[in-house]
């Protein structure tokens, strides 16, 4: 059975992730490239420069960065990237650095790619 994870890349890579993908669009403060374990780093998928910011800046309205982010990744090649590599793994792990386990980017990228 193919599974789909996420998980912040602040924790440890463990053999469960199967193949591991950062899905920020910025390098992880303090993680260094071999710390993280990573497979690919996936930039494309995260959401664009200008949302993210807008999300960052004080204005944090879930509701509507989740909208956002989901018309984005309607035309976005890395989310077909994406569904690709989740058919050739067995488990593909999402990982993201935000502080907010319930809201932030890799739950509404992992929403959109379980709904297709």
């Amino acid at each position: 059975m193919k599974g789909l994870r996420i998980k912040r890349i602040y924790e440890r890579a463990e053999p469960a992730d199967g193949f591991r993908i950062l899905v920020d669009r910025l390098w992880p403060r303090g993680v260094s490239k071999k710390e993280a374990g990573i497979d690919l780093w996936l930039k494309d998928a995260a959401p664009s420069t200008g949302l993210r910011q807008w999300f960052h800046s004080g204005n944090k309205e879930w509701q509507e960065f989740r909208h956002k982010y989901l018309l984005e990744l309607k035309d976005n090649p890395a989310a077909d990237e994406l569904a690709e590599l989740i058919k050739q793994h067995k488990t593909v792990t999402l990982l993201y650095a935000a502080k907010d386990e319930h809201q932030n980017h890799a739950l509404v990228l992992k929403e959109f790619v379980d709904s297709k």
